[in-house]
């Protein structure tokens, strides 16, 4: 009798497991076929974009076939973090800035309620640098961050991660940018034509440009324009920090200072609590078992292969109070790295 009622409740384990599953996955129109994981990052052109397509292709070979991982363009990481909260994604590009405003529910996230899981920690990927940018006829107006505030800048897009950080930067310079709304490609003519006087420009890891940028850079002379000592000091007593980029790995030509200045923000995917453990570890494991061929594939995998277990730290400790996913968190205690202070998310 024991024996047999130990097998039905196996027998219902296994099924319930096998059913969370299903339930997760994303079914394709033919049963038969490949199960779905929809990977939402940003527009077409974005960095986000451009390395997310990379990194679906090493998802699906650590999932040994098993799953079709598919990129969804959405217009700002924003709404990508939403879309994958609300059910239309199962993975979201994020920065820890987006991920701070959410949880205190101010900016973009204000009176928003998810319809699924929230979004927990899974992985880091690299920093980005936010810096400020000028046409080179018009550089000699520009000296300190301060010279933009009152006149049109362009910020990216409203909702992408650098225009949030660019928000975070503004409030203890106490500066009045007046952001221009227009289209990536549009940025290289605003700012020739003077409809813009400056750009956000941002470095990855400080080698790579987003691939708009790299367009601008090719058809006009650009310059940075760094942060003043009094500006540094501000930021830093606000608890920004400030990255220094050496302008020779990032740019083609010249554009002004040898070194650049500017607050870096770092970028990941992260995904709701209700992705399979075991799905979320093949994941990390096969990001961090490759790392050395992702910076071959662009480098500004840089810092993360130098120190993958860190940054994952790193974005961990940027939200302290957000879960971790359990495939992450199997990860960082097997590399010893595990902190008794946070809190392993519970699936659902």
């Amino acid at each position: 009798m024991a024996k047999s009622i130990r097998k039905l409740f196996i027998a219902v384990a296994a099924t319930a497991v096998i059913a969370g599953l299903a339930a997760w996955a994303v079914p394709t129109a033919d049963a038969q076929q490949r199960k779905s994981i929809r990977w939402s990052t940003a527009q077409v052109g974005s960095y986000g974009y451009t390395i997310a397509a990379s990194m679906a292709k090493v998802l699906e070979q650590a999932l040994d076939g098993e799953y079709t991982v598919t990129v969804q363009p959405y217009q700002s990481p924003t709404v990508s973090m939403k879309a994958t909260m609300d059910g239309d994604a199962e993975i979201a590009y994020v920065a820890d800035i987006g991920m701070t405003q959410f949880v205190e529910r101010v900016g973009p996230f204000k009176d928003y309620k998810p319809t699924k899981p929230e979004l927990v920690h899974t992985w880091y990927a690299y920093p980005m640098e936010s810096m400020m940018a000028t046409s080179a006829k018009e550089a000699d107006k520009f000296k300190c961050w301060k010279d933009f505030s009152g006149k049109p800048v362009y910020f990216t897009q409203a909702g992408f991660q650098n225009w949030l950080n660019w928000q975070r930067i503004s409030q203890p310079l106490n500066y009045d940018y007046k952001h221009v709304q227009i289209d990536n490609k549009a940025n290289g003519d605003a700012l020739e034509q003077g409809t813009i006087v400056g750009s956000a420009i941002s470095t990855t890891a400080g080698r790579s440009l987003p691939p708009y940028w790299q367009e601008t850079e090719v058809r006009m002379e650009l310059r940075v324009t760094n942060p003043c000592p009094d500006e540094i000091a501000k930021l830093k007593a606000a608890g920004l920090a400030i990255a220094e980029v050496d302008a020779k790995g990032a740019f083609a030509k010249g554009v002004g200072p040898s070194t650049l200045q500017g607050v870096p923000i770092l970028f990941g995917y992260n995904v709701r609590p209700d992705m399979p453990e075991a799905i979320v570890y093949k994941m990390i494991k096969a990001f961090y078992d490759k790392k050395d061929e992702l910076v071959k594939i662009d480098p500004g995998f840089t810092p993360m292969a130098k120190d993958f277990v860190g940054m994952q730290a790193q974005g961990i400790n940027a939200n302290p109070t957000i879960p971790v996913h359990a495939g992450l968190a199997k990860f960082m205690k097997e590399q010893k790295a595990w902190d008794e202070k946070w809190k392993v998310a519970a699936g659902t």
